[in-house]
């Protein structure tokens, strides 16, 4: 019987992973690349992707003539937008197989060791799955202008707008608000001209400084920050399903939001188990 691999890639806006297992569950070999987001930059996601599959196998001692008893699952952000998901399933490769998910739906399986559970990733975005075992469903990821809720852009855009109304007396200042409009000289013509060009993560940076803010009882960063609990409190409950399914919650903002959710929020959440390699390596086995 020939030998079969196993690679889970797990493609994010910031860099590409792989992970190439035998048979047996042994690591062979594991890469890193650039980014390879599906929705924003196809062909050139794709071409990174494909490149650092190559190199996995090389990595592994394997040759191009290996990838026929090699089953292959990615993992890509932009995999939840059905159009450029079908364009990436269909994409040339020489592959035993070669199935394609949104990178939060590989978490899933990770987190989880297989079994049917959730996960809310809430970092500069944020987006949610759940693994049913047989079926992902998923929630947000729709980008920061229509979805994104309770993550770093999210905040900072509420933050920002907050500072501004507070620069023109309709609330009131403190400390945050005053540091965050101070970031633009106190200028609403420069956080103007800065808001137009801004990326996700550019309205994201300024999380870390809402938290701190908060913990230092800044009404407005209380103000901020408790709202941003309840959108993830939201989003956790519809993940939950009345706590049918456990939740693991990852990213930049899972730490620092946990003491802001209720108890019963909290109760619904539980550690990873595993990484979304892990996951991508499991639903290879199940596609095989």
């Amino acid at each position: 019987m020939q030998t079969r691999y196993f690679i889970g890639v797990d493609g994010g806006g910031t860099q590409c992973r792989t992970r190439l297992t035998n048979q047996n569950g042994d690591v062979l070999a594991a890469c890193t690349g650039g980014p390879a987001n599906i929705w924003s930059q196809f062909d050139n996601a794709m071409k990174q992707v494909c490149q650092l599959l190559d190199e996995t196998l090389h990595a592994a001692g394997l040759s191009t003539c290996d990838a026929g008893q090699t089953h292959v699952v990615l993992g890509l952000a932009g995999g939840n937008i059905s159009r450029v998901r079908a364009q990436a399933q269909a994409w040339p490769h020489a592959y035993a197989s070669w199935q394609v998910f949104s990178d939060v739906e590989i978490a899933c399986p990770g987190a989880h060791n297989g079994q049917p559970g959730a996960v809310l990733i809430t970092g500069t975005g944020s987006q949610g799955a759940v693994w049913s075992g047989q079926a992902f469903r998923c929630v947000g990821g729709w980008g920061m202008a229509l979805s994104d809720q309770g993550s770093g852009a999210w905040l900072g855009q509420r933050a920002l707008r907050l500072a501004l109304k507070a620069h023109e007396n309709l609330v009131e200042h403190t400390p945050l608000t005053r540091a965050l409009m101070a970031h633009f000289g106190h200028e609403p013509e420069t956080l103007l001209a800065w808001s137009v060009q801004a990326t996700p993560a550019q309205w994201g940076q300024f999380a870390p400084q809402i938290f701190q803010a908060a913990s230092e009882q800044d009404s407005n960063g209380v103000i901020l920050v408790a709202a941003c609990a309840q959108e993830i409190s939201e989003l956790i409950n519809n993940l939950s399903q009345n706590g049918r399914y456990p939740v693991a919650m990852l990213g930049g903002l899972a730490l620092p939001i946990y003491p802001w959710l209720s108890a019963d929020v909290q109760a619904m959440l539980v550690t990873a188990e595993g990484d979304a390699l892990s996951g991508a390596l499991r639903l290879a086995r199940l596609c095989a």
